[in-house]
């Protein structure tokens, strides 16, 4: 645990809300100061280029209705080697260091009225060539949504009946298809489906291409879940993170059409889905 001190402030106001760049173009600076950053999106990013001695981003989304605030970082490959901080109640925790793996994802829970932020140390320049390299990271910031993370400990049990017809309605992507085949990445410790779709009901991003009479994509899960090729269809349903899919619930089709219309019957569905 770090004490958090600022020595001197360097202020800068981001003309975009969500996304920074920025650099260190006078390396006689007073080595002490700190650049401080404030954002104002959910989620985006920060790169800092021929960076100096240390930065500090300010998370401020308009998420006043969440009290519990999830934050995950994706960083670049170029942060490796610099010291990475959440800094929390006027101290620093340590995210990511040289020997961390610095470009997983990590997430951690922000409780209280502070605001969430990340900072960013590179140490002497001498050890390392910064003035050369650019540095960042991709944040989202969750808050109802958080309970769904697939970056946080999950216990891989199939979806009951409550959660499929609260997945129908929130989830980002909403799929029917096949599985095509499934990879497994021990060093992400993650397993990757090759879905073809034959209908994409809704998507928030654009996972799901289009080719030819079929939708392909790629949905990730946890290794330990340990996903098998299955043959039929499928109805995927999950979220979207860092511009990845990644599983939520997964029932054949056919069962979730009798688990969709028994509710319907006794109004117990959540939200309409098309069943053509």
């Amino acid at each position: 645990m770090i004490i958090f001190m600022l020595v001197a402030v360097f202020r800068f106001c981001a003309g975009d809300p969500c996304n920074w760049t920025g650099s260190w173009l006078n390396p006689g600076e007073d080595p002490r100061i700190i650049l401080q950053v404030r954002l104002r999106c959910s989620e985006g990013s920060v790169r800092w280029l021929h960076p100096g001695h240390a930065i500090r981003v300010v998370l401020e989304p308009n998420l006043s209705s969440t009290r519990h605030t999830t934050v995950c970082i994706k960083p670049s490959p170029s942060l490796s080697g610099a010291s990475v901080f959440v800094e929390r109640f006027g101290k620093l925790h340590p995210l990511a260091t040289d020997e961390g793996k610095s470009q997983q994802v990590t997430c951690y829970h922000e409780y209280g009225p502070e605001l969430p932020a990340i900072y960013i140390q590179t140490g002497p320049q001498r050890e390392r060539p910064w003035s050369r390299q650019r540095l960042g990271f991709k944040y989202e910031l969750l808050g109802n949504r958080s309970s769904d993370l697939q970056h946080l400990p999950t216990s891989c049990q199939p979806c009951d009946d409550v959660r499929l017809l609260s997945a129908i309605c929130s989830s980002d992507f909403v799929v029917r298809g096949h599985i095509q085949g499934v990879t497994h990445h021990t060093g992400r410790q993650a397993s990757q489906v090759e879905v073809s779709a034959v209908r994409v009901y809704w998507q928030r991003g654009g996972v799901f291409e289009a080719r030819g009479p079929h939708w392909r994509g790629r949905i990730h899960t946890h290794l330990q879940c340990q996903v098998k090729p299955g043959g039929g269809v499928f109805l995927f349903m999950g979220s979207e993170h860092f511009g990845e899919a990644w599983l939520g619930c997964a029932p054949r089709f056919k069962d979730f059409l009798l688990l969709y219309r028994r509710a319907k019957a006794a109004q117990e569905n959540s939200c309409d889905f098309p069943l053509d």
